[in-house]
Parts: structure tokens; sequence; C-alpha cells
């Protein structure tokens, strides 16, 4: 099982990928949006703090804040995460994923709430090389 970690931080306004697997990847099964988690997680250095802020699933359909579980819904939805209204008042009926991070999830966005001593540019640049 392996999870694409988009690593977003809020100084630089830039954000990078991370893939994780094996034992890494089985810690963040179970958490759920809105978790801060430790950034050796995604192997950054231990004074590192992450904020799980959504995700989409293997078929693309997004994590929703507001929907407990793991499972995966219709729902009706007249904003917010999973569709855009082109009209005010405008409903529609969408599919999206639960709030805790299962098996199905591929894709995890953090951002980061502490930030550690040595800049992320300099961690992913040195990774790259």
């Amino acid at each position: 099982m392996e999870f694409r970690v988009v690593i977003s931080d809020p100084k630089t306004g830039k954000a990078y990928q991370k893939v994780i697997e094996g034992a890494n990847a089985n810690r963040l099964l179970g958490k759920q949006i809105g978790d801060v988690i430790s950034g050796t997680i995604v192997e950054l250095p231990p004074d590192y703090e992450l904020k799980i802020t959504g995700g989409t699933d293997k078929d693309g359909f997004p994590m929703r804040p507001d929907l407990p579980g793991t499972a995966r819904r219709r729902l009706l939805l007249k904003g917010g995460v999973g569709y855009r209204p082109k009209e005010k008042g405008m409903r529609k009926r969408k599919g999206v994923r639960g709030k805790v991070i299962s098996k199905d999830i591929l894709q995890v966005n953090t951002v980061v709430v502490k930030h550690g001593k040595v800049p992320l540019e300099e961690i992913f640049k040195q990774k790259e090389e």
C-alpha cells in the first residue's frame, strides 16, 4: 500500500509531493481530516508537524471533512469540497468520500503547521539530486 502525500508550505506558497509506502503508510490509516501528524511519517525531520486537510481516493472522489467514516456516498451538495455551483442556490448530487483515511485513498493533502530548522526547499532539493 502506498500514499502520495502533498505537503503545502504556507510560508513559501509551494507544494511538494512525497510517495510513502510500507510502515509509514500504515501509520496514516485511521487518521482523519484535521488531525496533526509528525513529519517523520513522510520522512521529514521530527520537528515538522503536518495537518491533514483532505485527499482523494483511487477513483478521484474527494474526501469531505463533514462526512464521517471511510465510505463513499452520493450527497446532495450546495457547495464546498466536491462541488462548485455555477449559480447561487444550485444543488447537485455528487459522489464523495468520508474523512477517515483508508486503504482506498490514493492522495493525502497536508499543510505544514510547525516548521523545522531546515526549510522544505532544501530537504526536497537534496532528495531530487
